[in-house]
C-alpha cells in the first residue's frame, strides 16, 4: 500500500489506517475485558502509527503518548509528528460508544533552522480519525470541514462526562450556556468543528497528543484555538504537558477569553 505524497494527506490516511485497526480489534476482543482491550488498542495503535512514520517519513522525529522515553532529539528535528494513538482508551473499552479517536499531527520549525529557539515552530498538518462515528469519520487539514453554522441556542460548552471542570457552572451562567457532556479530548475538540458544541475549554493541563493534531484542523477550519490567557498553543517543547486550551468559533472567542480572565481560570498556570 503507498501512502500519500503531500504531509497532509499521508495524516489523513494513517490516522484513518489507525482507526480502521483499532475497530477491527474491538470487533476481535469484544468487551468482556475493557483493561485488555484498551492495553491492546493504545499497543496496537502506536505499533501501526510508529512503523509507518518511519517507512514513509524516516527523516522525522515523532511524540507519542506510548513511547515511555520521549527522545529528546525532537527538540533539534525540523520535523516532528505528535501523534495519540488512542485518544479515549475508557470510551474505546465501551461497546456503542464513539466519542474516541486518533491523533496525527506535523509539527515544522519555523524557518532558521537548527539553530531557531526550541519551540518555535507550528503545526503544518494534522488529521482526526473518529472511527466508531457512521462512515468511519475522519477530519483532515488537507480538506478542511466546512466553518460550522451559527447555532441559535446557548452556547454549547463539551466538557469531560466524568471529570467536569468546577468552573464550568461559572462560565455557563456568565455566558448563557450549557454544558455536553462527552468522552476524548480529541472528540470534544473535533465536535466543535463539526458544529455539534460551540467551545472546548479545558484547564486542568494535557500533553501536546491530546490536542495538536486537533487544533491543527480547527486552524484550518477557520475557527480559534489558543491558550485560556489568548496567548498561541505551542508544541515540541521540552516538557509536553501543555497546562489549558481553548478551541471555539470565532465569533464566541473574545467573550469566552473575557470571562475566563475574569474567572482567574488558567491563572493558577501562569508560572508554568
Amino acid at each position: 500500500m503507498v501512502a500519500p505524497a503531500g504531509d497532509a494527506a499521508f495524516a489523513r490516511w494513517l490516522a484513518g489506517r489507525a482507526g480502521t485497526g483499532l475497530c477491527e480489534l474491538r470487533e476481535e476482543l469484544g468487551f468482556g475485558d475493557a483493561a485488555a482491550l484498551r492495553a491492546a488498542g493504545d499497543r496496537r495503535s502506536h505499533e501501526l502509527l510508529t512503523s509507518e512514520l518511519a517507512r514513509w517519513r524516516p527523516g522525522d522525529a515523532v511524540l507519542s503518548e506510548e513511547d515511555e522515553q520521549h527522545d529528546h532529539a525532537r527538540l533539534s528535528a525540523e520535523r516532528v509528528w505528535i501523534v495519540d494513538p488512542l485518544d479515549g482508551t475508557r470510551e474505546f473499552a465501551e461497546a456503542g460508544r464513539a466519542d474516541w479517536a486518533v491523533h496525527v499531527a506535523l509539527w515544522q520549525r519555523s524557518s532558521g533552522g537548527g539553530g531557531t529557539p526550541v519551540g518555535a515552530g507550528r503545526l503544518v498538518a494534522g488529521a482526526v480519525a473518529l472511527p466508531a462515528q457512521a462512515g468511519g469519520t475522519v477530519l483532515g487539514t488537507d480538506a478542511p470541514p466546512a466553518y460550522p453554522p451559527m447555532h441559535g441556542g446557548p452556547i454549547r460548552l463539551a466538557a469531560s462526562r466524568t471529570r467536569p471542570p468546577g468552573f464550568l457552572a461559572d462560565l455557563c451562567e456568565r455566558v448563557d450556556g450549557e454544558v455536553v457532556p462527552m468522552g476524548s479530548a480529541g472528540a470534544k475538540m473535533a465536535a466543535v468543528v463539526q458544529g455539534t458544541v460551540d467551545a472546548y475549554v479545558h484547564a486542568g493541563g494535557q500533553y501536546e497528543w491530546d490536542s495538536a493534531a486537533p487544533v491543527a484542523v480547527a486552524l484550518a477550519a477557520g475557527l480559534h484555538a489558543s491558550r485560556v490567557d489568548g496567548s498561541p498553543l505551542a508544541y515540541n517543547r521540552p516538557d509536553p504537558w501543555l497546562p489549558d486550551v481553548l478551541v471555539c468559533r470565532r465569533d464566541l472567542a473574545p467573550r469566552l477569553l473575557e470571562v475566563l480572565r475574569e474567572l482567574g481560570v488558567g491563572r493558577e498556570n501562569d508560572a508554568m
